[in-house]
């Protein structure tokens, strides 16, 4: 290759005006210059930024496809050929087969470069054979690339080349590859290819049978065996077998993971149980019967003292199920530092009741203890709370005059109180001691715990600091004073103040305001004047403040008018990328207008684009313009969102308000297999309470059902 050349050709495109992951891409040539250079270091940094740049987390760009024909070039005339070659496959992976943009231009031009890596196919060094291999499959050019793979794979000796060779065969024909996976499982053949015939056997959908079973847990632990694997996906085994039978959601196949999984957690093999302590997981976010099934396994897990903190995240999935597993625990969190704070962390989901002496003992260094107590409160069932308990009373008080509390630990002290109610009202010296430290932690704790003979004296505290306190503790403070005594007077000057002051707490006081109804008449001038508008743009605190305030402005005055202009400006500044829930919560203020929301009706319908911003829509149009729904389109529109997770809980909700009439015979059928399904609905969240926030959503399914029937 002649260098210079090379080198005019690559100043002479724009790359200043093409974009990759952050923004100009005028720097693209210094990094194939420095690709190009004789400096190693300044080579291997360059692969690095172009990871980060033309191919961001897996994302492609304008750039990038530019750049795919100068990576070629450098790698086929030896410049870091491997790397290049690697980052080429990257590129043609997160590209498409269609379309007309970044994604299917880089796709296209990595498949321009396959005479390049089908002849590195069969390079001496196995390296490239490898990069090359894997590269030629992402291009997804199954016609032109399987042919050479399996006459490369026909004489291929190194088991790294040929477990590449597998997956990549795997991958452009799973179907054709089954046949020559099963026969790469005997025991005579390296560990590296056996198990990437396995993965490949996964993936071409062959019947899991003993041959595979006893494969599988002949090779734990696995992760290493695929640790030089390029192909990235299947870097955990037995997480990825797992997760991959319990998809194809059949009885069968769930009973081979159970299976599968009981079997390796039972192992003796070292590595092997924490691999399967990973996959057991996994399966616990997956389906719903996991945490029942992988319950008899508990008292295995716990047998051993020494062997239960790699267990921990599995028992807290397991919760209650696994109560087998608390005398253990307990025992653990008697102990010291961070070891006994996370046995009790566990504890707390396994069995709460054992939990809360245990916290009360040692409450100021149990911080993960506390935080789960916390936890329970919002990730269990409606109405649970963390079991009360006298000694966790008395601690929680003597903490709440404690020096050294970070910022997190008056939160949670005051949530469990809140929680606790007047059962905890022998706090409440200590929370009016500590309001000064914490102003705006405090407020509702000492509303919730206050009995009535002391709610004028702890009303006027409360005034005064909704008054001249700290300004991060008035709103909390006037609203707990108008919890106490429905005076409203302190938190109509609280919102007042915020709206005068602006920033995003405006959102906040507008709520306050809006819970005040025509009582705040005097504060629709405060509102009006804290109104956004078009100069703030695609702003998302300034877009979710303004619907706070159309939304209090509605309830104060029951003006339509003086609402659906703010909700009309906000709707049509919404960015479809980044403000799904700001529309969700725009469409929940059209829908409380009703009728004299009609103006936004177009900007509603042009919700209706399936996903996270539907649901919502569905039920501002209900209540607007019902005339205006096709209501057995919306109803599959509707089932589509819940079954992606996208606002599933209102999608549920809007389909019971649809009625019965909007449903077909297939829109019944999928309604019941999200209420009675092995697997989740929800996906998402924070895992701690994922599956609860499902099971939650598995009643809520039922319940529709019958409503609906």
């Amino acid at each position: 290759m002649d260098l210079t050349r090379f080198l005019a050709d690559v100043d002479a495109q724009p790359w200043a005006d093409l974009q990759h992951a952050y923004g100009s891409a005028a720097d693209v040539p210094g990094l194939l210059r420095a690709l190009a250079g004789e400096s190693e270091e300044a080579a291997s940094e360059a692969v690095s930024e172009l990871y980060g740049s033309i191919l961001h987390q897996g994302s492609v760009y304008g750039a990038t496809a530019r750049a795919v024909p100068y990576l070629a070039r450098l790698a086929g005339a030896g410049y870091r050929t491997e790397d290049l070659l690697v980052l080429l496959g990257g590129i043609a992976e997160g590209g498409a087969d269609d379309g007309d943009g970044d994604e299917a231009a880089c796709r296209a031009a990595v498949v321009a470069q396959l005479p390049l890596l089908l002849a590195t196919v069969d390079a001496e060094d196995q390296g490239l054979r490898r990069a090359a291999v894997r590269a030629a499959a992402m291009t997804g050019a199954a016609e032109k690339v399987l042919p050479v793979l399996r006459l490369r794979g026909e004489t291929e000796t190194d088991p790294g080349v040929r477990a590449e060779l597998l997956g990549a065969l795997a991958r452009l024909d799973p179907a054709g590859t089954a046949a020559a996976a099963t026969a790469a499982l005997g025991a005579d053949e390296p560990a590296e290819v056996r198990i990437a015939a396995l993965l490949a056997c996964v993936d071409g959908g062959v019947p899991w049978e003993p041959v595979h079973h006893g494969a599988m847990l002949s090779l734990l632990p696995a992760n290493d065996l695929v640790e030089d694997r390029l192909d990235l996906e299947h870097g955990e085994p037995l997480r990825y077998v797992v997760e991959a039978l319990l998809l194809r959601d059949t009885e069968a196949d769930r009973e081979a993971a159970y299976t599968l999984l009981d079997a390796a957690l039972r192992s003796t093999v070292a590595g092997a149980r924490e691999e399967a302590l990973w996959a057991a997981e996994e399966a616990c976010l997956l389906s719903r019967g996991a945490p029942e099934r992988l319950a008899g396994a508990v008292p295995m897990l716990s047998a051993d003292p020494a062997d239960v903190p790699e267990a921990y995240a599995l028992l807290m999935k397991l919760g209650p199920r696994a109560a087998a597993a608390a005398p253990v625990l307990a025992l653990l969190a008697e102990g010291e530092g961070d070891p006994a704070d996370r046995a009790l962390e566990t504890l707390v989901a396994v069995a709460p009741e054992r939990a809360a002496p245990l916290l009360a003992r040692d409450l100021g260094r149990r911080p993960r203890a506390l935080g789960a107590a916390c936890g329970f409160l919002t990730g269990g069932t409606s109405g649970t709370t963390f079991p009360y308990d006298s000694a966790l009373l008395d601690a929680i008080r003597a903490r709440l005059g404690a020096d050294g509390l970070d910022a997190y630990e008056p939160v949670r002290l005051a949530s469990l109180l809140t929680a606790w109610g007047s059962r905890a009202s022998a706090a409440l010296p200590e929370l009016r001691s500590a309001l000064p430290r914490f102003p705006a932690a405090l407020p509702r704790a000492l509303a919730a715990v206050c009995p009535p003979e002391h709610r004028a004296a702890t009303a006027e505290l409360l005034t005064t600091a909704a008054r001249s306190g700290p300004e991060e503790g008035r709103l909390p403070a006037a609203q707990a004073v108008r919890e106490l005594t429905g005076e409203t007077g302190p938190l109509a000057a609280a919102v007042a103040a915020q709206c005068a002051r602006g920033g995003h707490a405006v959102r906040e006081a507008a709520h306050l305001a809006a819970e005040l109804g025509p009582e705040a008449a005097g504060l629709v001038p405060a509102l009006r004047s804290a109104l956004g508008g078009p100069a703030d743009g695609h702003d998302v605190p300034r877009l979710e403040g303004d619907i706070a305030i159309a939304s209090a402005l509605w309830r104060i005055t029951g003006r339509a008018e003086e609402a659906v202009p703010v909700l009309a400006d906000v709707l049509a500044r919404l960015d479809a990328e980044w403000t799904g829930w700001t529309a969700v919560r725009a469409a929940r203020a059209a829908a409380a207008i009703g009728d004299g929301a009609r103006p936004l009706v177009p900007a509603l319908e042009g919700l209706l684009t399936g996903g996270l911003r539907t649901p919502t829509a569905v039920l501002a149009l209900h209540a607007i313009a019902p005339e205006s729904l096709d209501r057995p389109r919306a109803a599959g529109l509707l089932l589509d969102a819940a079954e992606a997770d996208a606002d599933a809980v209102t999608a549920l909700e809007a389909l019971v308000v649809l009625g019965r009439t909007a449903l077909t015979e297939d829109h019944r059928r999928r309604l019941t297999a999200l209420a009675e399904r092995d697997l989740r609905v929800r996906s998402s969240g924070v895992v701690s309470g994922m599956a609860r926030a499902d099971e939650r959503l598995r009643e809520q399914a039922r319940e529709a059902v019958r409503t609906l029937s």
